[in-house]
């Protein structure tokens, strides 16, 4: 089985986004917010198969691990009430996907966050999402004000009811950044990739995995920066007295494929030992285009992961043993989502 472990629902029926609008018009209006719009199951099929599903059978992947829309979590918007609706209604439709389409999607939630808020307001949204809908993991944004960092670093306290909670139900998170209001961080070019290499460098600062020795971390897109600069991040924990990269986060965190050519799959594959590896694509997402000089789609990232001169025991690993690992309820979802007959099937 090919797991892709980092896809977002980016093609959700036209009405979810306009009752978003609706609801950050209400909110700075001090209006009430409408109703969620109805979807019928008709429609949100046709989304997926016109989309994440045909691509997956074009390219050759089995499942996807399916979440909310990053960019749309949008959590310095509204307050906390109205990230609170907002998470619920996207997980609510993720969940919908997965049972449409038990054998191509399981869930990874979206939380409930906003600037300044506890994120134990998140907790709440992480046992439903996990105990209601069987989702196997969470998307953590280390900066819920959009581009501004004025929460703590993720080594502060202030985030451990978050990871108290991910060790309590046996789910990873994978650090996420949404859409940047920053306009010196273009969102998908600089803001993720930002926020990927940010939170290693706080992991590495801190005690987390200390403190919480079970904790399962992905950092996407490769990694933002830190595989190319495998070296800084290593000298800076050897003068900080530190105990090498491996034995301090590797244990913890795991980077996904997320690299749009050949050659940085090369540098990951080469840097990082292929069991803190995790197939993904991000298709639907931010770079949906034809690369020139290959004639394939830059996403179509299992043929990077084909390409590389590594042994195929290392392969089944990044396309499918790592994912059943960090994400510890998978196997037993994906048994049971076996067993459902989805109405969209």
């Amino acid at each position: 089985m090919i797991i892709d472990c980092h896809g977002h629902y980016t093609t959700a029926p036209a009405q979810h986004e306009h009752w978003r609008k609706q609801q950050i018009d209400a909110h700075s209006k001090g209006d009430a917010v409408p109703s969620r719009p109805a979807m019928t199951d008709q429609e949100i099929a046709a989304t997926i198969r016109n989309g994440q599903l045909r691509m997956q059978r074009e390219r050759g992947t089995d499942l996807t691990i399916f979440s909310p829309r990053a960019a749309g979590m949008g959590h310095h918007l509204g307050g906390a009430e109205t990230s609170e609706a907002w998470a619920s209604a996207c997980n609510e439709l993720i969940f919908r996907v997965c049972s449409l389409f038990p054998r191509n999607f399981i869930g990874v939630g979206m939380l409930p966050q906003s600037p300044g808020v506890s994120p134990k307001n998140c907790l709440a949204e992480m046992d439903r999402c996990v105990t209601a809908y069987g989702f196997v993991g969470f998307n953590l944004n280390p900066d819920p004000s959009g581009g501004y960092w004025t929460d703590p670093p993720l080594g502060d306290r202030f985030w451990y009811p978050i990871y108290e909670k991910l060790v309590e139900l046996g789910t990873p998170a994978m650090i996420h950044v949404s859409h940047s209001c920053n306009p010196a961080f273009h969102t998908t070019g600089a803001h993720y990739l930002n926020g990927d290499t940010a939170a290693f460098m706080q992991f590495l600062t801190s005690t987390v995995f200390k403190d919480f020795p079970t904790l399962n971390i992905i950092i996407p897109h490769g990694g933002g920066a830190v595989p190319f600069h495998w070296g800084r991040f290593r000298g800076l924990a050897q003068g900080l007295n530190l105990p090498l990269l491996k034995e301090l986060l590797l244990n913890n965190i795991c980077f996904d494929t997320c690299i749009y050519h050949q050659p940085g799959q090369d540098l990951l594959a080469k840097v990082i030992p292929a069991d803190n590896i995790l197939f993904a694509s991000e298709m639907i997402g931010a770079v949906p285009g034809v690369d020139p000089e290959t004639g394939h789609n830059f996403d179509d990232t299992k043929r990077y992961i084909d390409a590389l001169a590594i042994p195929e025991e290392d392969k089944a690993k990044i396309f499918e043993g790592n994912a059943r690992r960090v994400f510890s309820r998978l196997s037993k979802q994906i048994a049971k989502q076996a067993s459902m007959k989805g109405a969209a099937e």
